[in-house]
């Protein structure tokens, strides 16, 4: 099956990537994006994430006219939807994005056409935008009352990419994908065999939706239990990390390692699509996630503690991305443990990351917080904050740590030897 024209709706840190992708494999691709910064951006042949060789791919594309973007849907046989989906305040999904991806595209659909959401959503989310299509176009057939005769095919194929290796993995991950009917998920699979390297396993819309957030609530547990376990450790004087690393040598035993909390679009985030559908049923997920949303809160009390009785205390916080090696901070618990520490005034915030070009806005309105480099920001510190495990930060000077306040929430300097 031939694809003239595939569009993808929502140039972030997954659509461009699967743009960038599909075009490099000679298919004509044309990005929808609502910023127009970010259109622009894209047209130049330039990237506005950080993400290793896609630079190189969308120049490549663009020049060889492979890849366009734009802010307004044009007809093609198949769009991807790659948006946000956001929580609310109150831990619910906000399928606003969604709806509104859902609505500007059905004004250009003809039959025939395919139509996948790839966006991280709640159950029946993909038979809802089936829903939004069909009021904008009653002119056509969708598979909730035509199943097999639609004329337009709708699937989900959730995308399960790490950050910094997107490129690679979008090409050799398996793909779920849950079509509205047979065919649907049929006429998907035939679009990502274009580029995917894995396995395409078929499936029912629904179950594909809640596969892809059971695989995100199943690490959110695991975390979660490393976590409850530093809590633990820290007051009974134990080096958890020591502690994992002798438990890991049964054979059947795995303990991931704890951190600040957790971070990132997914992790932190798709666990509550389960709680908010199924709230009777997911007493251990919801558990879970308030253990891992807790340990920003423990971080920052443990440097409050640390500061009492130091006059103006200097800190030095290494890191604001949501994970080693890459500039994402969505949902980050380092960039939150900052912002806390900035706005309570605990001291003077020597800030470092060395994936972005300049401070966050809602940290660069306080006077009593400084960006900088790590040498600098470790040499003026009474107490070292290591919050993320960059490379860039293994490099480092044990003599400059000497006579600093050390608080490691990676447990990544516990082999530097200052002496």
């Amino acid at each position: 099956m031939h694809f003239h024209r595939i569009s993808i709706i929502g140039l972030g840190y997954i659509g461009l990537p699967t743009a960038a992708v599909l075009s490099d494999r000679k298919q004509r691709v044309i990005g929808v994006d609502l910023n127009p910064k970010t259109v622009a951006t894209i047209n130049q042949g330039k990237i506005p994430i950080l993400e290793p060789d896609l630079d190189q791919i969308v120049r490549r594309a663009v020049q060889e006219g492979f890849l366009r973007a734009t802010t307004v849907p044009e007809p093609a046989d198949a769009f991807l939807i790659a948006v946000p989906t956001p929580l609310t305040e109150h831990h619910k999904p906000d399928l606003s994005y969604i709806e509104s991806a859902a609505r500007s595209i059905a004004q250009v659909l003809k039959k025939g056409d395919l139509v996948i959401l790839e966006s991280t959503s709640p159950v029946g989310t993909t038979e809802r935008m089936a829903g939004w299509l069909a009021e904008e176009r009653p002119d056509l057939r969708f598979p909730q009352s035509a199943g097999e005769k639609t004329e337009i095919n709708i699937a989900y194929c959730p995308e399960r990419v790490l950050p910094g290796h997107v490129l690679r993995e979008l090409v050799e991950n398996d793909r779920i994908i849950g079509g509205l009917s047979e065919r649907c998920a049929e006429r998907a699979v035939a679009l990502y065999r274009l580029f995917v390297r894995g396995q395409c396993i078929t499936t029912d819309a629904r179950t594909a939706e809640l596969c892809k957030l059971t695989e995100n609530a199943f690490r959110d547990l695991n975390i979660a239990f490393a976590n409850e376990l530093s809590f633990i450790c820290d007051e009974q004087r134990i080096d958890v990390w020591e502690l994992i690393q002798l438990a890991n040598h049964h054979p059947r035993v795995n303990i991931l390692q704890p951190g600040p909390g957790v971070g990132g679009h997914c992790i932190a985030v798709d666990p509550w699509f389960i709680v908010d559908s199924a709230p009777e049923q997911t007493r251990l997920i919801r558990t879970a996630r308030e253990v891992n949303d807790r340990k920003p809160h423990w971080v920052i009390e443990k440097v409050k503690r640390a500061v009492q009785g130091i006059p103006s205390p200097r800190i030095a916080c290494l890191g604001l991305s949501f994970k080693a090696d890459i500039d994402d901070l969505r949902e980050s618990p380092a960039l939150e443990i900052v912002s806390a520490l900035a706005r309570e005034g605990v001291g003077k915030l020597l800030v470092v990351e060395p994936h972005i070009a300049a401070l966050p806005p809602n940290l660069s309105a306080f006077s009593h917080v400084v960006w900088t480099d790590k040498e600098t920001a470790i040499d003026q510190a009474d107490i070292v904050l290591l919050l993320v495990n960059h490379s860039a930060f293994r490099k480092i000077d044990p003599k400059a740590l000497l006579e600093k306040i050390i608080i490691d929430t990676r447990g990544f300097w516990r082999d530097l030897d200052p002496s």
